[in-house]
């Protein structure tokens, strides 16, 4: 057996579109820190699983699919959150760039350190989630400070990461103006940052929570409509 990094993982897409550019091997990550009320996928909390998988093996997996790629595709590690698994991510990573595969990095940014900075030698584009633009609703909803996430984008930023920022937009809490000017306004203050993407808070995910006996916290916040999306991306200016 070739040599590898076993991770725990949640579930593997091989033809993924909605995490990163282009078509896209996507590996979902189990564990993670954060309790966000507006969570999709409760069942990645929990840093135990049946499941593993061994990053060299993945990589030679991943690869069958680089005629799909194109290019803009690639391989995306995202989770739960992938950073709790610094070093199987970044085996996995480098063998994906050690055969021509690009590699993109789906994180909350709520883990830095000299792990997680090698992870970031080999990652090609971040997906950064910037949940919130307040600091007060970052503590009440995430379950840490806004401060994280930028301090790893200030990160990214002196490295010349390019990255994309991704916000769930949750009806009452960040459906506004302001806040998607605080968005720009972050993303215009980081040159690497060259894409703002609104995804629209869902609630499919309550038969998760259902299962698991735990209450989804926002079940009584309404999905935002059509409307209210294309209004709020027609403000992204960068």
């Amino acid at each position: 057996m070739i040599n590898g990094v076993i991770g725990n993982v949640h579930s593997i897409q091989s033809m993924g579109t909605l995490d990163g550019p282009g078509v896209r091997f996507v590996v979902f990550t189990q564990g993670c820190p954060l309790r966000c009320k507006c969570c999709h996928n409760p069942d990645t909390w929990s840093p135990n699983c049946d499941k593993t998988a061994n990053s060299a093996q993945l990589s030679e997996q991943a690869l069958r699919y680089l005629e799909y790629f194109g290019s803009e595709g690639g391989v995306t590690v995202s989770g739960g959150e992938p950073l709790l698994q610094p070093q199987f991510v970044y085996d996995f990573f480098k063998r994906c760039k050690e055969q021509g595969l690009n590699t993109c990095l789906d994180t909350s940014g709520c883990i830095l350190g000299e792990e997680i900075e090698k992870v970031l030698s080999v990652t090609d584009r971040v997906l950064l989630d910037i949940k919130y633009t307040s600091d007060a609703l970052y503590r009440e909803n995430v379950g840490c400070s806004l401060q994280k996430p930028l301090e790893f984008l200030d990160y990214l930023a002196s490295k010349n990461i390019p990255t994309t920022i991704r916000q769930v937009i949750i009806p009452t809490l960040n459906d506004n103006e302001q806040n998607i000017n605080a968005l720009v306004k972050l993303a215009k203050e980081h040159k690497n940052v060259d894409k703002i993407e609104l995804l629209p808070f869902k609630k499919i995910c309550q038969v998760k929570y259902d299962n698991m006996g735990v209450p989804f916290p926002f079940a009584h916040i309404p999905q935002p409509t059509h409307e209210q999306m294309k209004y709020l991306e027609s403000l992204i200016k960068l």
